[in-house]
This record gives C-alpha cells, sequence and structure tokens, in this order.
C-alpha cells in the first residue's frame, strides 16, 4: 500500500518497473485517490464556507457565480449559505465554522451581525463582504457614498431638479445609509439647492421599486429623475414608468446600482452603478490564500473598484 501511496504522489525513490506495474493497475482499476484521506493529511479540506442574505437576489447571485469561478481556478470548492439576514442563522453559520466544519476559510456578508457576535471568533480566515466594521477582519467593499456621488451628480450636470431616491431602508443599514449620505452630498454640492426626495423601502426587491415609483408619479411635484439604490428597484421602478406612459429619460432619467444582466436587456437598457464583482471574489479569495499560507495578518479594507455605467435610462 505504501508503495501505491508513493507512486500516487510522485515520490522519486519507487523503481521505473514497479511503477510502470503500479500504473498500469491504476488504469485498469480506474484508481481515484480519496480527497477526504488527502485533506486530513494536509490539513485542508479545499472547502471556502460563502454566506450570503439572498441568492435570489441578481446581484448575489452573480456575485456567488464570480466566487465559484476564482475558487475553481485556484482548486477550491465555495459552499453557500443563504441567511435571509437573520441574525441567528447567521451566527449559527459561523458557530458551525468555529466548532468543526471542513471549512479552510470563510467569507461572509452579514446584514445583522454585531461586532461583539465576532469579537471571540478565532477559527478560519474570515473575510467580511460589506461596509460593516469588524475590528481585527479584512474586509472587501465598494465606496458606497463616492459611488452614489457620482451617479447623482450626473443627473445634476444633466439640468435634472427633482431628483428622488428609492432605496433608503426604515431600519438603517451600512450600504443604503452611506448612498443616501451620498445622494445628499451631491444635491448640497449642486450648483442650485435641489430638494431632497427620498423613498423609504423594506428590502430591495422590486416589488418595492414599483410601489415607491407609484408613490413617486402620484406627487403634484414628480420627480425628473430617480436614483435606484439597487437595479432590482429600478427594474420595478422602470415597469410602473412604462405603464403609465411616462418617457424615460426624456420625462423621467433612472439610474440604479449593481449592474446585473437584467438592466443591460431591459427597455430601456439601465445607466447604473457598477461594481467590480469579480475583482470582490478575487481579492477576498487572494486574501485567504495569504492568511492561510502566511497565518496572522494585519486586518485590511479593501476597496473595490466600481464605474458609472452610460445606457438609455440616464445617458
Amino acid at each position: 500500500m505504501r508503495t501505491v501511496s508513493n507512486v500516487v504522489n510522485g515520490f522519486d525513490h519507487v523503481a521505473a518497473d514497479t511503477r510502470a506495474r503500479v500504473l498500469q493497475v491504476i488504469g485498469e482499476l480506474n484508481y481515484q485517490p480519496s480527497e477526504l484521506a488527502r485533506s486530513l493529511k494536509v490539513g485542508r479540506s479545499g472547502l471556502i464556507g460563502l454566506m450570503l442574505p439572498e441568492l435570489d437576489m441578481a446581484y448575489f447571485a452573480e456575485l456567488t457565480r464570480a466566487f465559484v469561478e476564482g475558487g475553481a481556478e485556484r482548486g477550491l470548492t465555495i459552499v453557500i449559505e443563504q441567511t435571509n439576514g437573520d441574525r441567528e442563522r447567521e451566527l449559527a453559520f459561523l458557530n458551525r465554522a468555529a466548532t468543526g466544519a471542513l471549512f479552510d476559510a470563510l467569507v461572509a456578508s452579514p446584514l445583522a451581525l454585531t461586532v461583539d457576535d465576532v469579537a471571540s471568533f478565532s477559527a478560519e480566515p474570515l473575510v467580511f463582504l460589506g461596509e460593516d466594521n469588524f475590528p481585527g477582519f479584512d474586509k472587501v467593499m465598494v465606496d458606497n457614498f463616492q459611488a452614489a456621488f457620482e451617479a447623482v451628480s450626473h443627473l445634476t450636470a444633466l439640468g435634472r431638479q427633482r431628483i428622488a431616491a428609492i432605496g433608503a431602508e426604515h431600519t438603517a443599514h451600512g450600504s443604503s445609509s452611506l448612498r443616501l449620505d451620498g445622494y445628499r452630498a451631491a444635491l448640497a454640492a449642486a450648483p442650485s439647492a435641489l430638494p431632497e426626495i427620498v423613498e423609504y423601502v423594506d428590502n430591495f426587491h422590486r416589488p418595492e421599486g414599483s410601489a415607491a415609483m407609484a408613490r413617486l408619479l402620484a406627487r403634484p411635484d414628480r420627480p425628473d429623475a430617480v436614483f435606484c439604490f439597487a437595479d432590482s428597484l429600478a427594474l420595478g421602478a422602470l415597469r410602473v414608468l412604462r405603464q403609465a406612459d411616462v418617457k424615460v429619460p426624456e420625462e423621467i432619467a433612472l439610474v440604479g446600482w449593481d449592474d446585473i444582466e437584467d438592466g443591460r436587456f431591459a427597455t430601456p437598457s439601465l445607466t447604473t452603478i457598477g461594481p467590480d464583482k469579480r475583482w470582490i471574489a478575487q481579492v477576498a479569495l487572494s486574501r485567504i490564500a495569504q492568511r492561510l499560507e502566511q497565518g496572522a495578518l494585519p486586518a485590511e479594507e479593501l476597496i473595490a473598484p466600481h464605474r458609472l455605467i452610460l445606457r438609455e435610462s440616464c445617458p
């Protein structure tokens, strides 16, 4: 058995004729080495846990694909956990990882975890996605304030005077709060004072965007531009605009956020903030690899590139 192991693992001290006979038998039996046994020997499973709130949100689905493809390039398998932003489920995922699950590392995009929830976590390398600050852990994020400022500044530069925002949340969260701050800063930086028109939502799904847009159209002073904090909200808003025979962008310009595939094929196609999802996945996985190879490292905040992508809804 040791001789077979030596051949499979490529050790040099096996006689040539013995190696040839072993390889012949391996071929005849279609033998495959046990990945579990190998992982136990090297102390690595090749599994990376990825915790996300909603897999049916197009942004997270596309982000997941970027992680799966990036993991495959490194010989890693990505294991997905959907939490729906529930704190107990987010905690349960971290606790399973800390008590023996075969993960080499974790990537987490939490909505409900607090600093105290993760302060004592010290098992696998853990990288957070998003703006929430967890001291001692790496964080990969988009500059939400700056990106929102750029999107709304584009609208003010076009001369739009009543720019609404759809996506502020009743329960403040890092990304939506920063996008709201960027929206307000761009209004304040406009050549003339512009009113703040904010529609709050409970989530970033299409129905919320539709309902918010219907409320905006019912106003006597309806907006001439709308900045949505997610493409899904913008797509919901776009349907209501089409049903009301409102011309986009002539009467109301529309800007989203995420650069999801649906937005590229909408009619009109959706102007949007495009975060580099592949960059996010690659950098998170690279940071994990560094920690696995080098051990403890100072925590880093890594800012993903983004760009304002102009399309038909707001050229």
